[in-house]
């Protein structure tokens, strides 16, 4: 302890026997010694006559207390307080045998200090999962990214993405080398030095004649995956006072100036569209930019590029990257919504949504994700009215979207294809698992849920959205359960009271929730996805509750188990509810950049890229929280 209780042993000598209850002859003899009776009676004849008389019979019964103790019967068995045990001061039932026999010694009482110091040991064993060797399954992890990375830099080197099985690489993102800048921030983490100097002797090399000779590229994957991964390199590398977390690979400005090169050819999409919200396509060698083929931008996409560019304008200085995406966000402040929920398509022509469609999956999620993170990102700033919209739709979500699975009772989060007045659909995909986390930090705003509660940081709202977050935790792990993998599908379905699904489940008959959870044929296929195993580690680092690296680790040993690629990398799946899955040639760039990074920082030391200081965007890269001069 810091600082000792007023009573605690270090202070005086501890003894248990101060905590035992005395005989009652003990207790007669140490009242008369210490009374002034004796001395008062003593005075007169009568009362030394009564002083002797009760000196007398304190002998009597001390030695009639002596001679029934089971020592002075030969250590016989016989019953005291019987005929039997010809005893005169006790009956057959024993009455006087309780009064005269002498009490039990009762257990040892801990001292103060002893009672704090075992609470703490019982806490910090609950905290660390006691029986497990986190270090090791971390080391495991960082294993699976050198052989992940391995596979790339052999077949794929300076491709968007690897294909393990047939050992090549394939663009599928633009060309600007995806894998190499999103995986690199990982590598620094981990501490892999060799991985960071092939990568960012690359970047420094190769990148910038890509940025501004390549084609086509999404606005919204570039901004993610390049442009987050560049920024998150530059902070760990040691730019900007960053955490110097690799001092491999070029200096942090190279990392800087790829950036800042590659969003000046980005901000095209914002200054083309007669709106506020961005086209979705930008052609970089002749900065021009136009929508996708149906005309539409998806809200998910246009409302999750603030955190990128929001830190780019506070490195360099230059406000036009916050003010082109932050208007955004703006925009969207002013259009009308469901109960604080989005469709998730928007015309960058007119600004307006289009259609009904209400999901937190695919184009809809990282809008709701955003709206948490932007305003952590810029605490202390004037953006109440993001928080306020958050707060908003999770009431939404809660009160429209959120259902209980029959039989078990698995919480889920459901969609609503033709808007309010239309059906419910079960179907939750996986990309939802991010929710679980979001929840979380909007709770606490990324401190530790013990810290909060005594700082009286947490309200009834608070408590209850990360009941939720944790209750939806547990469904995404039980969406990997029901399957004979261990591996999640793409998209799940669940059975509610009075309108069930039916139609195939996951493969595993021995899951608990075989009969809640169902997953359709075109919906089988793993991508590697890392939205679970994000939002066990967000949870892990608030609650400190072991099971969330338990359930993580399950998930990792499944990812090693069926989706490695001996000769390098790791395969996306096409069907999780058989064996062996048939693999599907491809490595996602946000399997390194994201799932084994979450699974490294899951079984890793809290204080490393601590909540309360960075937000991760939406592709896991780590960027510093801004705060005002008042907020430090």
């Amino acid at each position: 302890m810091s600082k000792s209780l007023p009573y605690s042993m270090k202070d005086v000598q501890y003894d248990n026997a101060k905590f035992r209850r005395r005989s009652l002859l003990k207790g007669i003899t140490q009242s008369l010694s210490t009374s002034n009776v004796i001395t008062e009676c003593a005075k007169c004849s009568t009362g030394r006559f009564l002083v002797l008389l009760m000196m007398g019979g304190v002998a009597f019964l001390m030695l009639t207390h002596t001679s029934t103790s089971p020592s002075s019967l030969g250590g016989t068995t016989k019953n005291i307080g019987t005929e039997e045990g010809n005893n005169f001061f006790t009956d057959r039932n024993g009455r006087f045998r309780k009064f005269w026999r002498k009490p039990p010694r009762l257990p040892p009482r801990l001292s103060p200090d002893e009672i704090v110091a075992r609470n703490e040991s019982i806490h910090n064993s609950h905290k660390s999962g006691s029986g497990h060797d986190w270090k090791v399954y971390q080391q495991k992890v960082k294993e699976a990214f050198i052989h992940a990375w391995s596979g790339y830099h052999t077949y794929a080197m300076g491709y968007d993405e690897l294909m393990p099985v047939s050992r090549r690489g394939v663009d599928g993102l633009g060309g600007l080398g995806a894998t190499i800048v999103d995986a690199l921030d990982t590598a620094m983490i981990m501490g892999i030095d060799e991985i960071v100097y092939e990568a960012g002797s690359w970047i420094e090399k190769h990148l910038p004649e890509r940025i501004n000779g390549r084609g086509q590229v999404n606005l919204f994957e570039t901004t993610i995956r390049v442009l987050g991964g560049l920024l998150s390199a530059y902070h760990l590398s040691g730019g900007e006072h960053g955490v110097n977390a690799s001092r491999k690979g070029p200096e942090p400005r190279v990392y800087l100036e790829n950036a800042r090169n590659l969003a000046d050819h980005l901000l095209v999409a914002f200054k083309s569209s007669p709106s506020a919200i961005p086209f979705s396509d930008v052609v970089l060698r002749d900065r021009s930019s136009h929508p996708a083929p149906d005309g539409l931008s998806s809200t998910a996409e246009v409302s999750t590029l603030q955190i990128e560019f929001n830190y780019l304008s506070y490195l360099t200085g230059n406000t036009n990257y916050t003010l082109e995406s932050m208007k955004v966000l703006e925009h969207m402040k002013t259009l009308p919504k469901f109960k604080g929920l989005v469709p998730i398509y928007i015309d960058p022509h007119s600004g307006e949504f289009n259609g009904e469609n209400i999901r937190l999956g695919s184009r809809g999620d990282s809008y709701y994700e955003y709206l948490i993170k932007v305003w952590l990102q810029n605490q202390g700033s004037n953006l109440t009215y993001l928080h306020d919209m958050y707060k908003e739709s999770v009431k939404g979500i809660k009160e429209l979207l959120v259902r209980k699975s029959t039989p078990n009772g698995l919480v889920f989060v459901g969609e609503l294809p033709n808007g309010l007045h239309g059906a419910f659909s079960p179907k939750m995909d996986h990309l939802v698992c991010f929710l679980p986390g979001t929840l979380a930090l909007g709770a606490t705003k990324g401190i530790l849920k013990e810290k909060a509660m005594r700082e009286s940081l947490l309200n009834f709202e608070d408590l209850e959205n990360l009941k939720l977050a944790e209750d939806l935790a547990k469904t995404c792990v039980d969406m990997y359960s029901v399957t004979s993998t261990g591996l999640a599908p793409e998209i799940a379905y669940f059975n509610m009271a009075g309108d069930r699904e039916g139609g195939p489940g996951g493969g595993n008959k021995n899951s608990n929730f075989v009969d809640d959870i169902i997953i359709k044929p075109a919906d089988r296929h793993n991508l590697l996805r890392p939205e679970t195993v994000e939002s066990l580690f967000i949870l892990f680092r608030i609650t400190e509750d072991p099971k969330y690296r338990e359930w993580g680790w399950k998930i990792f040993q499944a990812f090693e188990k069926y989706t490695k690629v001996d000769s390098g990398g790791y395969s996306s799946l096409d069907d999780v509810t058989v064996l062996p899955p048939p693999k599907r040639d491809k490595m996602e760039t946000f399997f390194l950049g994201e799932t084994l990074k979450y699974l490294y920082l899951l079984f890793g030391d809290s204080n490393a890229i601590p909540l309360d200081e960075y937000v991760f965007n939406t592709e896991a890269h780590p960027i510093p929280i801004q705060r005002t001069a008042s907020m430090k």
